[in-house]
């Protein structure tokens, strides 16, 4: 399994609008000077994450995007599944029920079973609440007039 820049840019995207996006929205323009990020691939990332309900938008000179829920009740896992889709490591563990005409004689079916548990159990027990956290302990970057996100 392999977390796409998409989805690497998504968390990204929802620590910048947690950490800043608390007393008004958050623009995607300063979102993509922060975190050095095409405006155009942000909106891409946005709108996907505004359809599935983690963020909601306002319009008008003071808008921008907002948490649509708390911190802490988002996960790693949400996040990235909204924009990834399945986190699994091989096809068959796609969906619910496995349907590989093999998986009676699938020697490594069990290996895919545990590291597919492992991948959903960290990323599931990670908030956004925490990386938020570990953002504020790391801080933030100044790179000449920018102020990234170390992420």
């Amino acid at each position: 399994m392999k977390i796409s820049t998409r989805g690497r840019y998504a968390l990204r995207m929802m620590i910048d609008i947690a950490l800043h996006g608390e007393e008004n929205p958050v623009r995607i323009k300063d979102i993509a000077a922060r975190q050095q990020i095409s405006e155009k691939y942000l909106e891409q990332i946005v709108s996907v994450l505004n359809k599935g309900g983690f963020v909601r938008s306002s319009r008008g000179p003071m808008g921008g995007y907002r948490l649509a829920r708390r911190a802490e009740e988002y996960t790693a896992f949400d996040i990235l599944t909204a924009i990834e889709g399945s986190l699994a490591p091989v096809a068959c563990l796609e969906t619910e029920v496995n349907d590989c005409p093999r998986r009676e004689h699938c020697a490594t079916l069990t290996l895919w079973e545990e590291v597919d548990e492992a991948i959903r159990g960290v990323l599931k027990g990670v908030t956004l609440a925490n990386l938020v956290e570990r953002q504020k302990k790391i801080g933030e970057v100044d790179i000449g007039a920018t102020v990234i996100c170390s992420l």
